[in-house]
């Protein structure tokens, strides 16, 4: 396995863990050369994980999707935000009942936490509110999530991300849908998603790799996310341009500052 296609900044690595929404694609179009860079590290013998804060979808869905945009993937590769959430509820024992804002998806990670929904019964009772953006979000469920949390529920976010990047602009992100039910209680919630560590954390292990050991590097294009989650978990973290930091943003950034700055995956990964 040869590293002549890779960057002497890849060659030092021994793991690659992606961000998805603005590194590896935006909307349905990867971002351009992506998959020939991934092909290259996998050639090289680097090993890849994928990590998203977006918990419209699973695991499964997103492996679907890598193959159809011409990326190989397996599903213990992909870590998504629902499976960090189904995680932070499984390890904290107090909280035996929530009330759901998200997709489907993020509906059975909390259920296979342990935790019983209360979603639409006459008198919720939750003991956590459960917050991931979804194309469904309404009124109801901001109502329904303020009402919770003022009743004494705690509150769990997927992410704080402001917003991902589309083909038409930027879509908002759980971030703001997570700010409004703050605003409107006073509460502070706890973020499952990037930038806490476990998500990274969590790719290593499946990745076989020790987080304090492993010459890993964090991939995205999130100043807030991606590269304070590499912070956070000790990994040294890149940013790409492809997505929603300019790079008068990316060149400012101090602790952390990126190990390097890209136009795209590709050029971070290829020699030209």
């Amino acid at each position: 396995m040869s590293d002549l296609r890779l960057t002497p900044l890849m060659a030092r690595y021994d793991h690659v863990l992606l961000d998805l929404d603005g590194c590896v694609w935006v909307g349905d179009e990867p971002t351009p050369g992506a998959a020939d860079a991934i092909t290259a590290l996998r050639a090289a013998g680097k090993s890849i994980a994928f990590i998203t804060n977006d918990g419209r979808h699973s695991g499964e869905d997103y492996v679907r999707k890598l193959w159809g945009l011409g990326f190989r993937a397996s599903l213990e590769e992909v870590v998504t935000v629902g499976g960090a959430v189904q995680h932070v509820l499984a390890e904290t024992d107090r909280w035996r009942t929530a009330y759901v804002v998200g997709a489907p998806v993020i509906h059975r990670h909390v259920a296979d936490a342990g935790v019983r929904i209360v979603n639409g019964l006459d008198i919720p009772e939750a003991d956590v509110v459960v917050i991931a953006a979804y194309d469904e979000f309404d009124y109801a469920d901001l109502r329904g999530a303020v009402q919770a949390v003022l009743a004494g529920a705690e509150l769990v976010s997927a992410g704080r991300d402001k917003t991902f990047p589309m083909p038409d602009g930027a879509w908002p992100g759980t971030g703001p849908l997570v700010a409004a039910v703050e605003d409107a209680t006073g509460a502070v919630g706890v973020n499952a998603g990037k930038p806490a560590a476990q998500p990274f954390v969590t790719a290593l292990d499946r990745l076989g790799a020790d987080p304090a050991t492993s010459r890993a590097l964090v991939v995205g294009d999130r100043l807030d996310s991606d590269l304070a989650g590499a912070h956070a978990a000790g990994l040294d973290g890149a940013i790409v341009l492809s997505g929603v930091t300019t790079e008068a943003e990316a060149r400012a950034a101090a602790d952390p500052a990126p190990v390097a700055i890209a136009p795209t995956l590709a050029a971070l990964v290829l020699r030209p």
